[in-house]
């Protein structure tokens, strides 16, 4: 790149309805990981997987709202990539604890689809998804 020419504008991931999934994602943050970190601190032995599988989830969150508010197309590739593993996450961790519930002496943020936390965490990737491929240049969305 020479001293005249410009990089190229970030594309913004946050404007609009992505304000609102960054703001989601936030508070999703703060609750896995407060969560997941008292849990862990102060009752690990009662349910380890369940508590572990929270802390798993925080991070996550973490990293796409990282992601979003970041901006430009190498974030909004790494956090289409992150949703998608959120996405299946939820269904696994959800079918796992419908299926099997005698595994988890306590739930995760994921236990039952969300329901503890109002379904956002199967609803917030579904959307992100969309939001996200929506954006996508031309021809990179299919």
């Amino acid at each position: 790149m020479t001293a005249t020419e410009e990089k190229p504008a970030r594309t913004r991931l946050i404007a609009g309805p992505g304000i609102l999934l960054v703001w989601l994602y936030g508070v999703m943050v703060v609750g896995a990981v407060s969560r997941s970190a008292y849990q862990i601190a102060t009752d690990f032995d009662r349910a380890p997987l369940a508590y572990t599988l929270s802390a798993v989830a925080g991070v996550v969150y973490g990293f796409i709202t990282y992601t979003l508010v970041r901006g430009g197309e190498t974030a909004r590739r790494a956090a289409l990539v992150c949703c998608a593993a959120e996405l299946v996450g939820v269904l696994a961790v959800g079918t796992w604890t419908m299926a099997e519930p005698s595994l988890f002496a306590d739930t995760t943020v994921w236990s039952d689809f969300g329901m503890g936390y109002v379904f956002i965490p199967v609803l917030l990737p579904l959307s992100a998804l969309y939001w996200l491929r929506r954006g996508a240049p031309h021809g990179d969305a299919a």
